[in-house]
């Protein structure tokens, strides 16, 4: 799947995976070591993610039912826990840098490809 942010006309990620299942959501990134360029997890639904037992910095954009970002979260450190947006419908998990790389905020519009 391919991520694009309609409003800056810029890829967040042209190789995305999708965790929509229980089994999936509960999985997410865990047991990897990273997230390549251009790699990407959608987790819906979803308002909030915790870092428990992750490897690796993350960043992570909050989207509502219309498509549009209600909150980013940059950098994101392993064994923390995100803020619960309860407008949030699904979230995106980047690779740390890719929110300030592509000036992802809050407003843009995003498509799931």
């Amino acid at each position: 799947m391919k991520i694009i942010n309609i409003t800056r006309n810029i890829v967040l990620a042209d190789n995305a995976a999708m965790a929509d299942t229980a089994l999936t959501r509960l999985k997410g990134l865990l047991g990897r070591n990273g997230l390549k360029k251009g790699e990407a997890l959608v987790i819906r639904p979803s308002n909030s993610i915790h870092m428990f037992f992750m490897r690796f910095a993350i960043d992570a954009v909050f989207v509502d039912k219309r498509n549009h970002v209600i909150a980013v979260r940059k950098n994101i450190q392993p064994w923390s826990v995100s803020p619960v947006f309860w407008k949030s419908f699904y979230l995106i998990e980047l690779a740390a840098g890719v929110i300030d790389s592509t000036g992802t905020s809050t407003g843009d519009e995003i498509g799931l490809l």
